[in-house]
């Protein structure tokens, strides 16, 4: 199979001739339809993540059809149409006992701990726990997006985020997962900041459903929450930091009003160093500190039926597809030219 290879990290990966996968006991391969391009692979590439050995095939975002299955698989037949989440689990360890797949305690993760969905075809691990059966009218280029990203919001605003209609919500960071934060947070009738400096990705958070915008460019995490502030009425009752960096999480927890909550969605690789929190504010506002961590595949039903009756549109964040041949630049230019929106590759 063709497939998008890092060679070195931080160089540009190139596509490569690679042996097909096999499906393992309890497992399938799936014939990648699409996949999305994240900052999370990105922080692979540029070798932030411990669990990435080279060579390697990024990508954790996919949907396809199922190509082979191996020993044991009965609930899924070659050519069923699939997504999966990015986390995918063990379902036997205490936390997957529990329905609680996301913090698996064997987890893979395509892309990451293993090869990746930049390629023509990708292992999905016990089917039984992680695939996803895609229902009609639900194609791969919008199911692509759920498996990090809508999957990801969705869980943040609503399970761990709490979210109740009317709220005020600041969203920090908005790429592909703010964006889609952003979308899922207005679909439930909340009121949402969006906080980004790029003004292509402010305006887009505007059309997707954000009332306000700021800037925090140049700002100090305090301006940028008294900017926040200034706009919702007094502070956020919800705040998500979609991006993962020590400013925007300080100005997440900052621009939070008394008792509001704070979830941590994007990452904070810890070869980038432990962030500064500004935990004085949490005791002063008796503020909570959540952290949230994708979804299991039992949750996605309900998400499904968001996008089957249009009231999510993921497909509305794709402002670019490629194929796997411009995939490797794609990726390297996340770094300093990412772009508003989603770019989507199609193997």
């Amino acid at each position: 199979m063709r497939a998008v290879v890092v060679e070195q990290f931080g160089v540009q990966p190139v596509v490569r001739e690679v042996a097909d996968p096999v499906a393992p006991p309890g497992g399938v391969v799936v014939a990648v339809e699409a996949t999305g391009l994240c900052r999370s692979d990105w922080h692979a590439w540029s070798g932030h993540d411990t669990d990435v050995v080279l060579p390697h095939v990024p990508g954790h975002e996919l949907a396809g059809t199922v190509a082979s299955v191996g020993a044991g698989v009965d609930q899924v037949r070659v050519g069923e149409r699939v997504t999966a989440p990015f986390v995918m689990a063990c379902g036997t360890c205490e936390p997957c006992r529990a329905g609680e797949q996301q913090v698996c305690l064997r987890q893979q993760q395509p892309g990451f701990t293993r090869w990746g969905s930049f390629a023509e075809l990708v292992v999905v691990e016990h089917a039984a726990v992680n695939l996803v059966p895609l229902p009609d009218g639900v194609g791969s280029d919008v199911a692509a997006l759920l498996g990090c990203r809508f999957a990801t919001a969705f869980r943040a605003v609503h399970a761990v985020g709490r979210l109740s209609a009317g709220e005020r919500v600041a969203v920090h960071g908005c790429g592909g997962l703010g964006l889609s934060a952003v979308m899922v947070a207005s679909a439930a009738g909340a009121r949402v900041v969006a906080v980004d400096p790029s003004p292509a990705a402010r305006e887009l958070a505007l059309t997707l459903g954000a009332e306000a915008a700021v800037d925090p460019a140049d700002g100090t995490y305090e301006q940028v929450a008294e900017q926040v502030r200034a706009v919702s009425g007094g502070g956020t009752h919800l705040s998500l930091d979609a991006l993962g960096s020590e400013a925007t999480c300080a100005a997440s927890l900052a621009g939070l009003r008394a008792r509001g909550r704070h979830v941590q969605v994007g990452l904070l690789p810890s070869v980038l160093g432990a962030p500064r929190v500004p935990l004085h504010l949490v005791v002063a506002g008796e503020l909570e500190l959540l952290g949230s961590h994708g979804m299991p595949a039992h949750a996605y039903p309900q998400l499904l039926s968001l996008v089957t009756t249009r009231r999510l549109r993921p497909e509305r964040l794709v402002r670019r597809t490629v194929g796997l041949d411009d995939a490797g630049a794609a990726l390297a230019a996340m770094g300093d030219r990412p772009g508003a929106g989603v770019t989507l590759i199609r193997p």
